[in-house]
């Protein structure tokens, strides 16, 4: 049997992966069963087993993957212009989805220690980050993070219920909070 190169192995996994969060984003996690995700992506159930043990495996990967792309975007030379386009692009209607997914993830942490954990992480790990950045003394940098957290969260949550609300506007505006609370970056 040929090996599989990494190219093909990555290419079948993200094939996977891309049809399990369409199927979540769609119908939830539970009621998406492997069928639905064989069906959606177009490949045997040998092998997406081949690539994950379990639906929970593909819901851990595409967590770990979002942190993970949320993160390098935060580690550019500007990282108030970096969250402020994340505020932003929960506006475009290409998010949607994804956004719908976010929710479910996050009330999947109810249910798995495993989800609660990967979700505890994307708020842990920016919070590392930023407590390296000079904040005025007065300020605790892991509530700074938490708080903006709590607006991204926020304002996610508002984009699913209203598809009204003006993102520019919003991104504008924490901009500017976030200006007068962080030092000028790069």
């Amino acid at each position: 049997m040929p090996k599989v190169d990494d190219a093909h192995f990555a290419a079948r996994r993200r094939q996977i992966l891309d049809a399990a969060a369409a199927c979540f984003a769609r119908e939830g996690f539970h009621r998406t069963s492997v069928q639905d995700i064989v069906r959606e992506s177009g490949v045997s159930a040998g092998l997406v087993y081949r690539y994950f043990t379990s639906k929970d495996d593909m819901i851990a990967a595409i967590v770990t993957e979002r942190h993970e792309q949320r993160e390098r975007r935060l580690r550019e030379d500007d990282p108030v212009a970096a969250y402020t386009d994340l505020l932003r692009d929960l506006g475009d209607p290409a998010t949607h989805a994804a956004l719908r997914l976010s929710l479910q993830v996050w009330a999947e942490t109810v249910r798995s220690d495993r989800i609660r954990d990967l979700v505890r992480s994307g708020v842990d790990r920016p919070a590392r980050l930023l407590a390296g950045t000079a904040l005025p003394p007065d300020l605790d940098a892991e509530s700074v993070v938490r708080i903006f957290i709590a607006i991204y969260q926020g304002l996610l949550l508002q984009t699913v219920l209203d598809d009204t609300l003006d993102h520019a506007a919003l991104a504008a505006t924490a901009e500017r909070l976030l200006r007068t609370v962080l030092p000028a970056t790069h």
